[in-house]
């Protein structure tokens, strides 16, 4: 069921809410409230990813679209639209898509805060362009997890970096999550084996920041150089651990299936396609507690994230001792942000959304 509001108020739109559901006469439980701030131009994609994650984790969506408006009238004029949709197509859960007109896209604070769930977890998630330091951001304060998308920038080393800088418990972004099935291979494949590793290879496109998380994990929790390499992709091409008796490989020149050769043991096949943004989001919504492992792999030599065209450069294992803070440990990156999203062509602009 579908209810358009023009001109209303946060408690017209909850008095909607309750009409939808009195009339598609359906009782499901919400675990949580999802938030994505976005623009009129990218919020369907958005949209269509949150509501098929909801189908793993039923949720009240807000969908925030910013108007100011170009002219001074328009500016002037603050005024709330709402769309309220519950049933049908929308997933499990309830959807309110708001228009913040005018002076009002300053104030979204005010109009999501009366039509969050009451005691019920908030997550905030920026599908584009996300504020500077996200946790003070005035919607961040009130989620317990804040998702970006370092992919979705004009420079996502940069924004790797001021991510490392303003991180505080409960920040997360989708060019993390993309590298999970790479991390749980890892592991497994160096539980089987015990030889010492020296140094460790990752490759992947250029201008796709997951590569250069993938690359600074390896790095912190190693301990020893991982040098970053730029390949034409697509997102992570392979890894490569130098041990005593030779090299383990985990190889995916497809974006799709990938093979792991360890030294001694003939070669497996392993399924790593690129997840969906819907995929990514289901995962994040899984956990609500602060993840340190991405809090240590950003961090981890921040300070030398930095492009050189035509070059690769090693990551050093950290120096610091133990407690010693992440972002003063040296490491170095790529022009390659890499990793399961590229960005080849981005100073003439934004590529079109890839699955991950």
């Amino acid at each position: 069921m579908n209810i358009d509001l023009t001109d209303t108020t946060s408690s017209q739109i909850n008095a909607a809410l309750v009409q939808a559901r009195r009339a598609v006469g359906s009782a499901v439980g919400m675990v949580l409230t999802l938030v994505i701030v976005t623009d009129e131009g990218n919020h369907y994609d958005a949209l269509k990813a949150a509501s098929e994650a909801s189908q793993e984790h039923p949720s009240r969506i807000l969908v925030v679209i910013k108007r100011p408006g170009r002219s001074p009238r328009e500016r002037a004029n603050a005024r709330l639209d709402a769309e309220v949709r519950v049933g049908g197509d929308v997933g499990n859960g309830e959807t309110v898509l708001l228009r913040l007109h005018g002076e009002l896209s300053a104030h979204a604070y005010s109009v999501v805060m009366p039509l969050l769930l009451p005691d019920a977890p908030v997550v905030v998630w920026w599908p584009e362009e996300a504020p500077g330091h996200p946790a003070d951001d005035l919607l961040g304060t009130l989620a317990q997890r804040r998702i970006t998308d370092a992919a979705s920038t004009e420079d996502p080393v940069a924004a790797l970096g001021l991510r490392a800088r303003v991180y505080a418990p409960g920040d997360t972004d989708l060019a993390w999550t993309r590298i999970t099935p790479w991390r749980s291979v890892l592991a497994a494949a160096l539980d089987q084996k015990h030889a010492a590793i020296s140094s460790a290879e990752v490759e992947g496109e250029e201008y796709n920041p997951s590569t250069e998380l993938l690359a600074l994990w390896l790095a912190d929790r190693l301990g020893v150089p991982v040098e970053r390499v730029v390949s034409p992709g697509p997102g992570i091409t392979a890894v490569r651990l130098n041990v005593a008796d030779g090299v383990i490989c985990l190889d995916r020149p497809d974006g799709s299936l990938a093979t792991l050769a360890v030294p001694g043991q003939p070669d497996r096949h392993v399924a790593l396609h690129r997840r969906s943004t819907a995929e990514l989001i289901a995962e994040e919504l899984r956990r609500l507690d602060p993840d340190d492992a991405y809090a240590q792999a950003v961090r981890h030599g921040v300070g030398q994230l930095h492009k050189r065209p035509g070059q690769a450069q090693a990551v050093p294992a950290a120096q610091a001792a133990p407690g010693a803070e992440k972002p003063t440990r040296k490491a170095a990156a790529a022009r390659a942000d890499g990793g399961e999203q590229g960005k080849p062509e981005k100073k003439a602009g934004k590529q079109a959304e890839q699955p991950s």
